[in-house]
């Protein structure tokens, strides 16, 4: 007789499975909620660079190089072209104010003045001339007035005395009417005759007067003409020691061409190339110093040149306390550059991990010295030496600040 088989609910086998499945899932669900999933890289503690957030003064300022040149200079330009017929002394000589350095010859200048100088003396001849002549027409037509009024007299004494014969009826009428007539004449001719004197008088001396007129001018041109010749000989404009003298005897020279530079050696200034980016922050007045033969001197800035050349603007800076001794033309500074008066804020020291991070994130170092993890920050301002720090980091904590760029994503290091 068959006997009916009970199917066991639970078979070990299946058991068995359920059991390594709940066991995978609790494995998975405690990384997945207790397990640490931070990305690390085990680095040597002596191949980084670290350095420590500080509380201090912040100092903005820039470092440039700047040189040494003369307090004043003046560039020899030629105003007018020639050849070089004579060269008075060499480059590197002092010279003193009015010092005669080359002459220069041209022709067509000296031509022109001797062309000008014969036109003036033509045209003083001219006035000269007319001169005398009004002069003669006047004194003639004065003779005229005075013969004019000598016969006008006589008339009116004739034509008076006529008057009073035919009155009497001593005369015939006739006669009375001619002395009347010739006295009327001759008082017309006088009037006539003192207004072509007057009118002689004054057109003499408006001909004059416009020849006068003539030779100033002409006298002006021939002083332009003058000081263009004497601008054939380039002299010194102050005493100084002549520098870069580029002229050979005998060479031409172009109007408006450099040849030189006369520097004034009782002062120096320094003259330095700034980024453009700081335009905006450099004016005159700000202060800077450099370090020379173990001392700190200080300078000032006077002028700031607007024009961007290079990408790079031009300040001109004078020593405040005197020119330190030793120094020399041409010489290169190391200038520090004070963009403002300082103030207290947190400090982070510059490194190589800005290019990497763009400044928004650096790795700290745990207090043990173990590892250090990543933290977002934020910097504002910054110098040569140190980043202003304005949230993330507090005063005392220690940032790795060498290049992370072969951390690649990694959130903590671990020091060894």
């Amino acid at each position: 007789m068959d006997r009916i088989i009970e199917k066991k609910k639970y078979p070990p086998k299946k058991i068995a499975i359920i059991a390594a499945v709940s066991l995978v899932l609790v494995v998975v669900i405690y990384n997945l909620l207790f397990a640490e999933h931070t990305s690390k890289l085990n680095v040597e503690a002596q191949r980084v660079t670290m350095g420590n957030v500080q509380e201090g003064t912040f100092q903005e300022f820039i470092a440039v190089d700047g040189s040494v040149d003369p307090l004043k200079t003046f560039f020899l330009d030629i105003t007018e072209g020639g050849r070089v017929e004579k060269i008075y002394t060499d480059d590197g000589k002092m010279v003193q104010k009015g010092d005669t350095i080359l002459k220069l010859s041209n022709t067509t200048l000296q031509i022109d003045f001797m062309t000008r100088e014969t036109q003036l003396y033509d045209l003083m001849n001219e006035r000269q001339n007319s001169e005398i002549l009004m002069k003669q027409d006047q004194i003639r037509k004065m003779n005229e007035l005075t013969e004019i009024e000598y016969n006008l007299i006589t008339a009116e004494r004739t034509y008076t005395r006529n008057k009073m014969l035919i009155a009497e009826g001593a005369i015939p009428k006739e006669e009375f009417e001619t002395s009347k007539d010739n006295y009327l004449y001759l008082k017309k001719r006088k009037d006539l005759a003192e207004r072509a004197v007057r009118q002689d008088a004054q057109l003499m001396n408006d001909r004059l007067r416009q020849l006068d007129e003539s030779i100033r001018r002409m006298q002006a041109n021939i002083g332009m003409a003058r000081n263009t010749l004497n601008n054939l000989y380039v002299v010194a404009p102050f005493t100084g020691q002549l520098s870069t003298l580029k002229a050979e005897v005998g060479e031409s020279k172009a109007a408006g061409e450099n040849i030189g530079q006369v520097d004034d050696l009782n002062g120096y200034k320094v003259k330095a190339n700034i980024d453009e980016h700081y335009i905006s922050k450099v004016y005159p007045g700000l202060d800077g110093s450099f370090e020379f033969n173990g001392k700190t001197y200080q300078v000032k800035v006077t002028k700031v040149f607007p024009e961007v050349q290079n990408n790079t603007f031009q300040v001109d800076m004078e020593f405040a306390d005197g020119t330190p001794e030793g120094i020399r033309r041409g010489q290169t500074l190391q200038l520090k550059l004070n963009l403002n008066d300082g103030g207290k804020a947190i400090l982070l020291p510059r490194g190589g991990f800005y290019q990497s991070t763009g400044g928004n994130w650096v790795f700290v170092v745990d207090k043990s010295g173990d590892f250090a993890e990543k933290r977002t920050i934020k910097l504002g301002r910054q110098n040569p030496n140190y980043y202003e720090v304005l949230d993330g980091l507090k005063p005392g904590e220690k940032v790795v600040l060498s290049s992370y760029d072969s951390y690649g994503d990694i959130d903590r290091l671990e020091l060894k």
